[in-house]
């Protein structure tokens, strides 16, 4: 079954701004809440498809990617998240459930997220990959060292030195949570924050780990490899999830932010997806005709040159260019032809062309039907 449209699910424009979504997501939270609607899994699902869109269109950088590439930008190459599927109810109130003021039961519903320990998150990192035009036509694995965060081996990632080293969060009695009950316009409203003496974990650590000095996270490099898919491109961003820093004393990785660059060519502009080759052809090869080699991402290829190829036509090589990114259709090459003009010339050289420019054939004879150079532009473009 197709995914439907972030947009559509939150009942926002895609003009929308990230309050105008925070409440759209408040709306439907409050609707189709599970405490609300006990049994039905209809409303459960439409809970979770509020909480996955808003966990794209609330961010920034995951909007972006969204509005340029739809669902293939937040998933499958782009991945990462709740938007690359499996959200569970316990990510959705992990990480939402502030959106309320801690999200907990309603008045009469009871809690959801009361005696649920808090669950840690690590922070991204972000790396930038540098990439030639063959990389994005064709796609690539990298293999980058990235200096992070990681789960220390010595206890494990907890932070304590064994498992008798804690003792319950005298605050919270353990829960990770301290609630309270407000009167709203919805009626009674319980809601939870994290507690402030055990920041969520329930515990308190009275003997630390010696490694981590309590941390449960070290630093240490790591190789990582990364698989680019075909067709990306300048200041894209691709989301790996899990790959960023560990968790402090356990919980959810961080994901791994990976910002394209693209090295340039020597002899290829990149233009969205197509390819522009400048060629430069003398006097006689224009008039003549000829056959030259244009280099491609993947090798040289022969064309040939029409006998009175005029300066500023453009020659189409068909899916000669940069794959789109959802594997649809490629790009293509645009060879723009210029008729090189010599700047010096010899006696000899002079003589021959004093002798050419009187006749019939050198006389310029423009066709009014042929298109501007900023015409064909367009219809290419």
């Amino acid at each position: 079954m197709a995914k439907r449209d972030y947009y559509v699910i939150l009942e926002v424009s895609k003009t929308a701004s990230a309050e105008e979504i925070k409440k759209a997501y408040r709306k439907q939270a409050i609707k189709y809440h599970p405490d609300k609607n006990p049994g039905d899994k209809e409303a459960e699902e439409k809970f979770k498809e509020a909480a996955e869109a808003y966990e794209v269109l609330s961010n920034p950088e995951k909007r972006q990617r969204y509005d340029q590439f739809g669902h293939a930008g937040v998933g499958g190459a782009a991945g990462g998240g709740f938007g690359g599927g499996g959200m569970t109810m316990e990510d959705i109130f992990s990480s939402f459930g502030d959106i309320f003021g801690g999200f907990g039961g309603f008045g009469g519903f009871g809690g959801r997220g009361g005696r649920s320990q808090r669950v840690n998150k690590g922070t991204n990192l972000r790396v930038k990959v540098k990439l030639s035009l063959s990389d994005m036509v064709n796609g690539v694995t990298k293999k980058i060292k990235v200096n992070k965060y990681v789960s220390c081996d010595a206890c494990g990632g907890t932070g304590a030195k064994d498992s008798h080293s804690y003792s319950t969060c005298s605050t919270c009695g353990g829960s990770g949570h301290v609630t309270r009950i407000a009167n709203t316009f919805l009626g009674q409203m319980q809601t939870t924050s994290t507690c402030p003496s055990c920041n969520g974990e329930g515990k308190i650590i009275t003997h630390k780990c010696s490694v981590c000095s309590g941390e449960g996270v070290v630093k240490k490099e790591e190789v990582i490899s990364i698989n680019i898919p075909a067709g990306v491109s300048e200041g894209m961003q691709l989301s790996i999830s899990g790959k960023g820093n560990a968790a402090r004393r356990g919980g959810i990785n961080g994901d791994l932010l990976v910002v394209i660059q693209e090295e340039e060519h020597d002899e290829l502009i990149r233009d969205g997806n197509d390819l522009i080759y400048n060629l430069f052809l003398s006097f006689p090869d224009a008039a003549l005709g000829t056959t030259v080699e244009i280099p491609t991402v993947d090798g040289k290829v022969k064309i040939k040159i029409e006998q009175g190829t005029q300066s500023g036509k453009i020659l189409r090589l068909r899916g000669k260019g940069i794959p789109e990114i959802n594997g649809y259709g490629k790009g293509d090459l645009l060879v723009n032809v210029h008729v090189w003009t010599p700047k010096q010339l010899s006696k000899d050289e002079i003589k021959i062309l004093e002798k050419l420019k009187e006749a019939e054939n050198f006389t310029p004879k423009p066709d009014k039907k042929e298109k501007s150079f900023f015409e064909r532009m367009r219809n290419y473009f």
